[in-house]
């Protein structure tokens, strides 16, 4: 006989998690375990030495030294003209996209003429 379970019921009775399954859902764990979408190196990058070339080379020190450095600049610009471009049309597009939402409030606000 299967009945529907709640928590407390099931633990008074003593039925198997199994029975309980809230609004007629399965249970969340997969019966078959799916195959892995990406596989990573089983071999930690200390372990490997120098067979793991795909890392890049460590660019965090002189990237600290450029954002550390006490010059009065944003952090957002520290990097030149290509950080100012990107700051500008963020800037530029948020504050258009704002007055685009006010103009389309004041025009849906406005009563249809007949």
């Amino acid at each position: 006989m299967y009945y529907r379970l709640n928590a407390v019921t099931q633990r008074l009775t003593g039925a198997p998690a199994t029975v309980y399954n809230p609004q007629g859902l399965r249970p969340g764990v997969p019966s078959v375990r799916p195959p892995p979408v990406f596989v990573s190196p089983t071999k930690l990058a200390s372990e490997a030495g120098s067979q793991v070339e795909y890392l890049g080379a460590n660019r965090v020190p002189d990237l600290q030294k450029v954002f550390q450095r006490s010059d009065g600049v944003p952090v957002h610009l520290k990097r030149g003209l290509i950080d100012k471009l990107l700051y500008r049309t963020t800037m530029g597009l948020t504050v258009g996209g704002a007055l685009y939402c006010l103009v389309a409030l004041y025009i849906a606000a406005q009563p249809r003429n007949k």
